[in-house]
C-alpha cells in the first residue's frame, strides 16, 4: 500500500522591502527575506535566488518581526475579575478564543500567559481549532490566603472547586512551603512554561493593601526551586521595591508589573538578570473605564497609586540597564487597547527601545532568542509587513491591525493584503 506524499510549502520571496530587525538602530532599505516552510532561510541586501518562489512584492513596506506580548490574561474575559465566578468554563474558553484571534489579528504571533490559561488551550491553537498567537503558558497562578490571588467574597470562607466558574480556574490559593512545591509541580505537570507567584498586593485583589508582602521567603524560594529543578522559572507579580527584591534576590526571574522600583532595586534586578513585564495600558485603560465594566472604587483608588510610578519605572530601568519586556495585562474588554502600550511608551523611551521590547526582549523572556524577535536564517518566520516606518510613527503598529498589510505566523500567512503574488 503507497501512502500519498505531503506536498511541501511553496517557499516565499518577500522583495522590495524595507527592513525592520530591531537589532538594528534603524529601518535599513534593499533588503529581501526568503522564506521556506516555517522558517526564514534566507535574509540577504543582494537579490536572493530561488526558482520555485512565490514572489512577493512588498511596495516599500517594512517588514519586521511578528510582535511578542509577554503579559496577557486569554482567560480573564471580565474587567472585573469577581464577574466570572458566574462564567462557565465553555462559554469562557469561547470568549478566550475570540481574544487570541485578535491579539493575532493586531500583529501579536507570540504571547505569553500569565496565569489562567491550560496546555489544552495552547494545544487547540497548535493544532490549528482556531487561529491564535504561540503561546506560553503559567497555568493557574499561586498565591497565598487573602493576597491578590484570593478574590473570594467576605462572606465565602472557601473557593468552589475548580470545575465549578471560570474565575477558580485561574488561580489557586496555597500556603507554606510544602502546599507551594506541591502547586508548582503539579502545574509542570500539566504543561506549563513557568510558575506564577503573586508576592505583592495588587490593583484587581478588593482587600489585600498594595503594600503587603505575599508569600514568605522560604515559600518563594520552595517555588524557584521546584521551577528550576523542571527547567522552567518563576515569574512574580510584584510592584514595591520589597516585594520585588525578596523576589529576585530569591531567584526570581521576571518581575510582572514592577511599578514602584527604586534604582536600587533595579541594580539588583540588572546583577541578576532578571526582567521587568511592563504593562502601562492596563492602568491608564483601567483609570479611563474600567468603573463602567464593575471595578469597585478601592481598586481604582490602588489604580491611582501605581499609574505614575509606571510611567517612572521606565525611566528607572533604562538608567540602570534593566531590560523591559512589553505587556499589556489586559481584562474583558480592555484588551482592545494591546497596541496601545506602544505610544504610551514613547513618552518615555525612544519608539526602538518599545520596539526591542516587544520583539528581541520578549524572545528572552519567553527563552527563545534568535528564534523569536528577529529576521534571521533559522528564526521562525514570524513577520508583520507594516504600511510605513514605526520609528517614524509608532501609531502604525496600533489601529487593531488596520495599517499591517501582512502578518505571518510560523511561515504561513493570518491576512495577506498585498497585491496578488508575482
Amino acid at each position: 500500500m503507497t501512502g500519498t506524499a505531503t506536498a511541501k510549502p511553496q517557499p516565499i520571496l518577500f522583495r522590495n522591502l524595507r527592513l525592520l530587525d530591531p537589532r538594528f538602530d534603524e529601518v535599513r532599505g534593499g533588503y529581501e527575506v526568503l522564506v521556506e516552510g516555517d522558517r526564514f532561510r534566507e535574509v540577504s541586501d543582494k537579490p536572493i535566488k530561488s526558482e520555485n518562489a512565490t514572489v512577493i512584492d512588498c511596495a516599500g513596506r517594512v517588514l519586521m518581526p511578528g510582535l511578542i506580548d509577554a503579559h496577557v490574561h486569554c482567560m480573564h474575559s471580565e474587567v472585573y475579575i469577581r464577574r466570572l465566578e458566574d462564567i462557565p468554563l465553555t462559554l469562557n474558553t469561547a470568549r478566550a478564543a475570540r481574544r487570541v484571534r485578535e491579539m493575532l489579528d493586531r500583529g501579536f504571533t507570540t504571547v505569553r500567559d500569565a496565569g489562567g490559561t491550560d496546555y489544552g488551550f495552547k494545544q487547540a491553537i497548535d493544532e490549528g481549532y482556531f487561529p491564535g498567537p504561540r503561546l506560553f503558558i503559567a497555568g493557574r497562578s499561586l498565591g497565598p490566603t487573602g493576597g491578590h490571588n484570593d478574590n473570594r467574597a467576605r462572606t465565602r470562607d472557601q473557593a468552589p472547586c475548580f470545575c465549578c466558574n471560570a474565575m477558580v480556574w485561574l488561580r489557586e490559593q496555597v500556603d507554606g512551603p510544602d502546599q507551594v512545591r506541591r502547586a508548582a509541580r503539579e502545574q509542570m505537570r500539566l504543561g506549563v512554561d513557568a510558575i506564577k507567584i503573586m508576592i505583592s498586593g495588587g490593583v484587581a485583589s478588593p482587600y489585600d493593601p498594595l503594600e503587603s508582602l505575599q508569600f514568605s521567603i522560604p515559600e518563594i524560594q520552595a517555588a524557584v526551586e521546584e521551577a528550576h529543578a523542571f527547567g522552567r522559572y518563576v515569574s512574580a507579580h510584584a510592584y514595591s521595591p520589597e516585594a520585588i527584591t525578596r523576589g529576585v534576590a530569591n531567584g526570581v526571574r521576571t518581575i510582572e508589573h514592577g511599578n514602584l522600583i527604586d534604582d536600587t532595586t533595579a541594580k539588583l534586578m540588572a546583577e541578576k538578570g532578571a526582567f521587568v513585564v511592563a504593562n502601562i495600558v492596563a492602568y491608564v485603560a483601567m483609570k479611563e473605564r474600567a468603573a463602567q465594566f464593575g471595578m469597585t472604587a478601592e481598586m481604582l483608588e490602588k489604580n491611582e497609586m501605581v499609574l505614575e510610578g509606571g510611567f517612572k519605572s521606565l525611566e528607572i530601568c533604562k538608567r540602570n540597564g534593566v531590560k523591559v519586556a512589553y505587556g499589556t495585562d489586559l481584562l474583558g474588554a480592555l484588551a482592545e487597547d494591546q497596541s496601545r502600550e506602544f505610544s504610551i511608551r514613547t513618552t518615555v523611551v525612544p519608539a526602538i527601545d518599545v520596539i526591542r521590547s516587544a520583539t528581541i526582549i520578549g524572545a528572552e523572556v519567553v527563552r527563545r532568542p534568535g528564534k523569536l524577535g528577529v529576521i534571521e536564517p533559522g528564526a521562525w518566520a514570524d513577520l508583520i509587513l507594516v504600511d510605513g516606518d514605526p520609528l517614524k510613527d509608532i501609531t502604525l503598529l496600533e489601529g487593531q491591525g488596520k495599517h499591517l498589510a501582512a502578518i505571518m505566523k510560523g511561515g504561513a500567512f493570518h491576512k495577506n493584503r498585498i497585491s496578488t503574488p508575482l
